[in-house]
């Protein structure tokens, strides 16, 4: 299903994009519509910086209070894929490219792609072998159904066994 999904989003954009670039200059002009495309492209490359030295300054800050940084690692990560969607020409992928940079679109962002991969991860456990051993509650439960194993009378004794079989031979 991904890869279907892949394959359409390759085939899809590009001829979306070449559309919306002929309608907006048939609108306002060709060389309009090239100065918007390279003004978008400059106000995108100082926003990608901007939100660069943010996430980077937040991840450092998350280390070095000893926290995991996954927010961040998350937020880095989105003005990477922003930035290189920003480079590519057309204004669907440029679009997109800011929502992911801005800060006040990038929480809206992150919970999707966190509700994105966490069915992926949901779907791809359900498939593997050890599935059916995790509830969908996410807890563990055992392979044979039961909730307790069988009970094994024992006796804790605390020091050094210097040899076990003599107290084998009396129990037996």
């Amino acid at each position: 299903m991904l890869r279907i999904g892949l394959f359409l989003a390759f085939l899809v954009v590009p001829v979306l994009e070449i559309w919306l670039l002929i309608r907006i200059g048939s609108v306002i002009g060709g060389w309009q519509t090239v100065a918007l495309l390279i003004a978008d492209s400059i106000v995108g490359a100082w926003l990608v910086r901007r939100e660069g030295r943010r996430a980077w300054a937040a991840l450092q800050s998350a280390v070095q209070s000893g926290r995991m940084p996954d927010r961040e690692l998350a937020d880095g990560g989105m003005v990477v894929a922003g930035g290189a969607l920003l480079l590519t020409p057309g204004f669907l992928t440029d679009v997109l490219g800011f929502i992911l940079i801005l800060p006040f679109t990038r929480p809206i962002a992150r919970r999707g792609l966190s509700w994105f991969l966490r069915r992926r991860v949901q779907v791809l456990a359900a498939r593997s072998p050890y599935g059916p051993m995790f509830t969908p509650g996410g807890g563990f439960q055992r392979p044979d159904g039961g909730a307790r194993g069988h009970v094994i009378d024992g006796e804790v004794i605390e020091g050094e066994v210097l040899d076990e079989e003599p107290r084998r031979r009396k129990e037996a």
